[in-house]
């Protein structure tokens, strides 16, 4: 009798160990739901945004500000989850430094894997955009120059076609561009046969498969005839503050309210990326302490 007792003892002290350990497993899961719905870490592993963010500089984002969301792919892997976007304590405004998914280059639908842009947002829905001699207007109205922006390259005259601007056929260039209307829910787009092949890439990317099909001068969208597209989405225009060296919306388009997912609120680390991990001691001795703890704006 005494043996059977303390055998049920020993299962029941057994028992309770494992019922505290999923516990804290529970509770360290719901916190990191949590916490991850708010803010993220990111590293820039670009010079797009230079000086204002450098390459090698590791952010923290603020998700709440746009709209917290439960995880959005499984942690270290691209592979999406269902999510739960909650109400943005507000919407992305021109100016603002975003972090957003980026959607792939101008003529494809989806990038092959999950990569996170950091570009200052210059134009929203509904606005018109346009750049003349490298100096950015919206609505008619100059945008203000960020404090730390850079312009490295000379200027690329009015009439100079770049082949790899957005949208394809434009003839504009990276430093005379648009006018371009930056499309918001509800829009109806007119198509025809001569702006088709600046749109198609668009509508594919709202649909996230090909539907788009031009056929003896008629236009298709899943496999009806149209000719014209409602816009299911707002959208945004983003540009680097690195203006000559930055691959950016002039290139490959807009980015999709969905895809936003924060803005960068401080520097926790800093250090020169362009230094190889396995040179760990030389990376070490490149940590930019004076970037470390420096808020963004």
């Amino acid at each position: 009798m005494n043996m059977n007792k303390k055998q049920k003892v020993a299962k029941t002290f057994k028992e309770k160990v494992i019922e505290n350990v999923i516990s804290v497993l529970k509770t360290a899961l719901v916190l990191l739901i949590i916490i991850s719905a708010v803010v993220e870490a990111s590293r820039v592993p670009t010079g797009s945004m230079e000086d204002t963010i450098l390459a090698g500089d590791f952010l923290l984002i603020n998700k709440y500000l746009y709209g917290p969301a439960t995880p959005r792919y499984i942690p270290l892997t691209g592979i999406e989850l269902p999510y739960y976007r909650f109400p943005s304590f507000r919407e992305p405004e021109r100016n603002d430094i975003i972090v957003f998914k980026y959607p792939g280059n101008r003529d494809q639908i989806e990038f092959e894997e999950l990569t996170h842009y950091v570009k200052r947002c210059v134009a929203a829905p509904g606005d018109t955009l346009e750049i003349i001699d490298k100096v950015i207007f919206i609505n008619g109205e100059e945008f203000p120059i960020p404090e730390h922006v850079n312009y490295d390259n000379k200027l690329l005259p009015k009439g100079l076609a770049d082949p790899y601007i957005f949208p394809k056929g434009s003839g504009w260039n990276s430093d005379n561009y648009g006018p371009i209307i930056i499309p918001k829910k509800g829009d109806v787009i007119k198509l025809s046969k001569d702006n088709i092949s600046k749109w198609d890439t668009f509508i594919n990317r709202e649909h996230n498969k090909n539907v788009v099909r031009f056929v003896n001068n008629e236009i298709f969208i899943n496999n009806t005839k149209t000719e014209e597209y409602i816009v299911q989405e707002d959208y945004y225009f983003v540009i680097g503050d690195n203006r000559d060296n930055s691959l950016d919306s002039r290139y490959w388009g807009f980015v999709p309210r969905e895809s936003i997912t924060g803005t960068p609120i401080i520097i926790y680390w800093s250090w020169d990326s362009a230094i190889p991990f396995s040179q760990f001691f030389d990376l070490l001795g490149s940590v930019r302490l004076d970037r470390i703890a420096k808020l963004i704006n």
